[in-house]
């Protein structure tokens, strides 16, 4: 079983329409593999898709999800474990996990989904005093960020891969989808805030270029270095959302260049943090889906499943073009090919 988290810490990257094209994109194409999402995000889009998205009832669903007992989201779990932070409670996995196929049958009978919740906001604060709370003979940090770990070991066997989608700040929650995953997958836009962005990334969860000494021993990294747990290995860098039949329009190339420029210098400084070796393997391209992309998302209907010509979308009438909709499907598809692969 694979873990793979899809995260940056910048915003408007498109890290859940990504996760939710490719999670989408790879079950239809394996149907014999199992795949469950994860949606670590206070905002819940990932799962909103999931469930019919903004046209086809989404929301509704959700809410109804959410008012389950137990609450059916991952904030649902970490509600179960507040009480018992630092050992393993009695609880079935299942309760928390739902089969979005069941609400929204444009999605794959074989992806199943642990939902987001605002509530993940108002437990932070409690789970970030847990987590640094002392207790003599306890590591309590590690017990916290081990909640997903905890989650995953009951339900291992189920699933061939789980993907997280999880929310841009590096809040508690964060921490326990990066202390949960196998691999990174970092998408980065064609600006110089993306490019910051990934360099604080590389900071915050590999202790990479601290402004000061003072902060290593409190880094995210450190800590699970001392306890001789694994960091994630970052499987891909996707550039997403580049001009649709241009590929790299001129006016970023520069920073396009820079990016790769800076992870060249970190494959050479650190090789141990990457799951490929060179540049050209680990930085893959997605262009903009265009209308293809906001009809997509707004019926919560991936690519392959959509319909192309005369569409409803909330009232008005747009086009799908049959050609841009085969192009989406095509880049997914490579783009999932690296990723699950």
């Amino acid at each position: 079983m694979k873990k793979i988290l899809i995260w940056n810490n910048k915003g408007g990257t498109g890290k859940t329409t990504l996760s939710f094209q490719l999670i989408c994109e790879y079950a239809i194409n394996n149907p014999q593999s199992k795949i469950l999402a994860i949606d670590v995000c206070p905002q819940a889009n990932l799962s909103e898709l999931f469930l019919g998205g903004l046209s086809q009832g989404g929301s509704t669903n959700l809410l109804q999800i959410q008012g389950r007992m137990p609450r059916s989201t991952i904030a649902g779990y970490f509600q179960l474990r507040l009480p018992s932070p630092y050992s393993i409670p009695n609880f079935n996995a299942t309760d928390f996990i739902t089969t979005p196929n069941s609400y929204n049958n444009n999605i794959p009978p074989n992806i199943d989904l642990v939902c987001g919740d605002p509530l993940l906001e108002l437990q932070s604060t409690a789970i970030s005093t847990l987590a640094n709370t002392q207790i003599p003979g306890t590591n309590t940090w590690l017990s916290v960020v081990s909640w997903i770990n905890d989650f995953v070991e009951q339900i291992r066997d189920k699933y061939d891969f789980i993907i997280f989608d999880a929310n841009p700040s590096f809040s508690m929650y964060t921490q326990i989808a990066v202390a949960g995953s196998d691999f990174l997958v970092l998408p980065v836009m064609a600006d110089d805030s993306s490019r910051r962005a990934i360099q604080n990334a590389f900071s915050l969860v590999y202790g990479l270029k601290l402004p000061s000494e003072i902060y290593a021993k409190y880094a995210f990294a450190e800590k699970l270095k001392e306890a001789n747990k694994p960091l994630p290995k970052v499987r891909r860098i996707v550039k997403n959302r580049l001009t649709q039949y241009m590929g790299a329009a001129s006016a970023y190339h520069t920073v396009l260049t820079a990016i790769d420029d800076d992870v060249e210098k970190l494959l050479q400084s650190n090789p141990d943090i990457f799951d490929f070796t060179n540049v050209v393997e680990g930085m893959k391209e997605v262009r903009d889906f265009q209308t293809t992309g906001v009809v997509s998302a707004a019926r919560g209907c991936p690519f392959q499943k959509l319909r192309a010509g005369t569409l409803d979308l909330l009232g008005r009438r747009v086009q799908v073009k049959e050609e841009y909709r085969q192009n989406c499907i095509r880049n997914i598809n490579e783009l999932a090919q690296a990723v699950f692969l």
